[in-house]
């Protein structure tokens, strides 16, 4: 992890052949003392580019909708479409990348180096509530014949107590292991979004005007 750039990446992820992901961090020129809209446009052009550097196509991003519930999207081909009413997407298309946004909440990474299926959900307070890990491991399951033995799962930075109140690192942690996710395939790095606005947007620390952190991940065509 360098600590230079504005973005990170995860061991457990990079071992793994074919795939390609990324973690933007708060890039130092962008004003984010906005709304979400407004930000998230701000930030699009340059979050477009991290998905170029990893090697797909500019239309090759696909975004989630993300209004905080337990639905998971599958995609079979790019969409220029933000995929309404999701808060997770699924895939196994080589060319294709997802893109979930964070501040706060877990940007949790789904792959099978077996089946070559990926995905990322979107599971905070909300999302862990109501499973939506284990929504996306189904999804995985029924439409790509994804054993969960062979999936490497990634929580993505998240805010933690008791800067919050919920642990939904630990929820999420539990859900795949109910999922049967072996505990040696589940990676967090422990990090909390709170405990550091130099390289992390939080949006309970900035009362809601900040910016997003954007996962991304995918196989290169």
């Amino acid at each position: 992890m360098n600590h230079n750039q504005p973005w990170m990446t995860f061991p457990a992820l990079e071992a793994l052949p074919g795939f390609a992901h990324r973690f933007t961090l708060r890039h130092p020129d962008i004003d984010v003392d906005e709304e979400r809209a407004v930000v998230v446009s701000r930030l699009w052009d340059w979050h477009r580019s991290q998905a170029e550097e990893l090697g797909f196509s500019s239309s090759a991003l696909c975004i989630a909708e993300q209004v905080h519930g337990p639905e998971v999207a599958v995609l079979t081909a790019p969409t220029n479409e933000i995929i309404p009413g999701t808060d997770g997407l699924v895939s196994n298309v080589p060319g294709l990348v997802i893109g979930i946004y964070v501040a706060d909440c877990c940007a949790v990474y789904l792959a099978d180096p077996r089946s070559g299926a990926f995905g990322i959900v979107h599971s905070g307070k909300k999302g862990s509530k109501m499973g939506i890990t284990t929504q996306a491991i189904q999804k995985m399951q029924q439409h790509f014949g994804s054993d969960p033995a062979d999936l490497c799962v990634q929580l993505s930075p998240c805010i933690r107590p008791p800067a919050y109140e919920i642990d939904f690192a630990a929820q999420i942690r539990q859900q795949a292991l109910d999922a049967g996710v072996s505990a040696a395939q589940i990676h967090d790095t422990g990090l909390c979004t709170s405990l550091d606005l130099h390289r992390f947007y939080s949006y309970r620390m900035e009362k809601g005007r900040t910016g997003r952190m954007l996962a991304l991940l995918g196989r290169p065509a």
